[in-house]
């Protein structure tokens, strides 16, 4: 990793901001791996929200903009419809993005706009105290929840499937090698990606969810928890891979196709 590093890491950003242990580190390195394989380092631009994950691309030397609380699609797709030859990747959190960011992700997935979204499930709020989030499984402990979760988690992947998106997939940072060809995938695709990472939280989640705070721990849960086929008895906000990958007419294709037609007539 040295050598990327070196290559894409801001240098007056150092050290980074993550609490040990914490699984954006991984995300950082996964992505950083993936740019590089594609080569689009001059092409790329990054948004992002305010958690944690928000955080992500900010140490790096590429385009970066760093916006509102739940509004970071809304920034990526005017990025993306003024420069529609950019590759824009959003990071955000479950709660940035489902929460108070909810709305702009079914809009964004159902126009089909070329964003790549990769979303950190941590399954709290970590960065503001360790609030239950729209992923907070059933029965959780938290700060909001001190006699357990009674709501319901989302499913991000299904929620993006079925509001339109045309690339989703499910990883977590005990899949290396599967999240850095996930990312490259999401990337080349032409229309709009949804990637879920569940990723350790060894401050807030690691305490109030899996009562457990060692982050090599906790992946290993990931690694037992996660399963790559759906079926009885198969938690299936825990299934793993790539389940939607298909073409169909993008956004920003079809607002210059439009234009093209009125100048004609």
């Amino acid at each position: 990793m040295l050598k990327l590093a070196e290559k894409y890491l801001r240098k007056d950003s150092l050290p980074l901001l993550f609490c040990p242990g914490c699984g954006n580190g991984q995300i950082l390195n996964a992505f950083i791996r993936a740019i590089d394989d594609l080569g689009i380092r001059e092409r790329i631009a990054a948004v992002s929200g305010i958690g944690c994950s928000s955080w992500i691309p900010v140490y790096l030397e590429i385009d970066v903009l760093h916006s509102l609380h739940g509004r970071a699609l809304a920034f990526a797709q005017g990025l993306k419809l003024g420069h529609p030859e950019k590759k824009v990747v959003v990071f955000t959190g479950d709660g940035d993005c489902l929460g108070i960011g909810g709305n702009h992700l079914i809009h964004a997935a159902r126009r089909n706009i070329d964003l790549t979204v990769i979303m950190v499930n941590n399954f709290i709020y970590g960065m503001t105290g360790g609030q239950k989030a729209p992923t907070t499984p059933l029965g959780s402990l938290s700060k909001t929840s001190p006699h357990g979760n009674l709501e319901r988690p989302f499913d991000p992947c299904a929620l993006a499937e079925v509001a339109g998106a045309t690339y989703v997939a499910r990883w977590s940072t005990s899949h290396p090698v599967e999240l850095q060809r996930a990312i490259v995938d999401a990337i080349s695709h032409r229309g709009f990606s949804f990637l879920e990472v569940m990723a350790q939280c060894p401050v807030q989640a690691g305490k109030h969810i899996l009562k457990e705070s060692d982050p090599w721990k906790m992946m290993q849960w990931y690694k037992r928890s996660c399963s790559r086929h759906s079926g009885s008895g198969v938690d299936p906000l825990m299934v793993v891979g790539e389940f939607v990958n298909r073409e169909e007419a993008e956004f920003c294709d079809l607002i210059l196709a439009e234009r093209k037609s009125q100048c004609e007539e």
